[in-house]
């Protein structure tokens, strides 16, 4: 179903003052986890804004995903006339939002997970010296 859609959305005309920028990339193309963000640049400004943002929410969905989220918010959620748009049954329509709301629903975090991941910020940050994280981590 994503290819089908995908060709759809194809021919909309959505963000048309952002023609010139590429489309957002949610995950790493060589593993598939998903992105941050370092670098903010202001268009017309130029201002530049570094550091390490997430893309919460819009990083769990693929740039099809997004498009389609955009289209329901542009028709108030109506998944009717979204259908319509995209000229979709309308169970194909509701379907695509069924996964979508799958993958923004949170796994449980694994807690081992979360202290290696905490264990290794230590370390990143010169909090910790690399005995004593391969110590926490268990060698």
């Amino acid at each position: 179903m994503e290819y089908e859609l995908s060709e759809k959305f194809s021919h909309l005309e959505w963000g048309k003052n952002m023609k010139s920028l590429n489309p957002l990339i949610t995950h790493d193309p060589v593993n598939g986890d998903e992105l941050i963000v370092t670098r903010l640049e202001g268009r017309r400004s130029g201002i530049v804004i570094e550091g390490k943002f997430s893309l919460d929410w819009m990083g769990r969905l693929t740039p099809q995903q997004l498009t389609f989220v955009g289209l329901l918010v542009k028709h108030r959620g109506n998944v009717q006339r979204l259908a319509v748009e995209l000229n979709v049954a309308y169970n194909t329509a509701r379907n695509h939002l069924d996964e979508i709301v799958a993958a923004l629903e949170y796994p449980p975090e694994d807690e081992d997970d979360s202290a290696r991941a905490n264990v290794l910020e230590q370390l990143s940050q010169g909090e910790i010296s690399f005995e004593d994280a391969l110590d926490l981590l268990g060698r």
